[in-house]
């Protein structure tokens, strides 16, 4: 195997593993309720939607074709707040994720491609400390609404609405 071709498979089994994460977590917010918590994860999938372009566009310009994951089935949670196992595992997944990677960063040896993994990685970390934070209570992760802010009652049931 060629070292592009070797980068290539390391680049595309990334991307399979981010974007099944970040399939999870598209899954997991249509199910919490809570606003604050909600805004957190479109703040995350907002992000890895960046890491999978990128990964996408070396992946391109290697050659090669980025896979697809299916989405997760994610049951509704029976009652409010109930969705805390659900974020508890998503703080688990990214910590694993970047356990998994982060000693692989090393075999990269293109510069440019080592470094868009590295920041992807420390991007996940934050998520999963987003992700305990949630799964502790923490409403203010992403910081406090202005004075006089309201939620508007929840959260809408469509992440895009045009």
């Amino acid at each position: 195997m060629s070292q592009s071709t070797d980068l290539l498979s390391i680049l595309k089994e990334l991307h399979r593993d981010k974007l099944t994460i970040r399939e999870r977590h598209v899954a997991v917010a249509r199910v919490v309720d809570h606003y604050d918590f909600n805004n957190t994860y479109q703040y995350a999938i907002n992000r890895e939607d960046v890491h999978l372009s990128w990964l996408e566009r070396a992946i391109h310009e290697l050659g090669g074709t980025p896979d697809d994951v299916a989405a997760p089935a994610i049951a509704a949670p029976g009652k409010k707040g109930s969705f805390t196992p659900l974020v508890d595992q998503d703080a688990k997944d990214a910590e694993a994720l970047v356990s998994k990677w982060r000693p692989r960063v090393t075999t990269i040896t293109n510069t440019r491609h080592a470094r868009m993994v590295g920041v992807i990685l420390g991007e996940t970390l934050e998520h999963q400390r987003f992700f305990a934070q949630i799964a502790q209570g923490h409403e203010l992760v992403l910081g406090k609404r202005m004075p006089g802010a309201g939620t508007g009652n929840g959260v809408m049931t469509d992440r895009w609405v045009e």
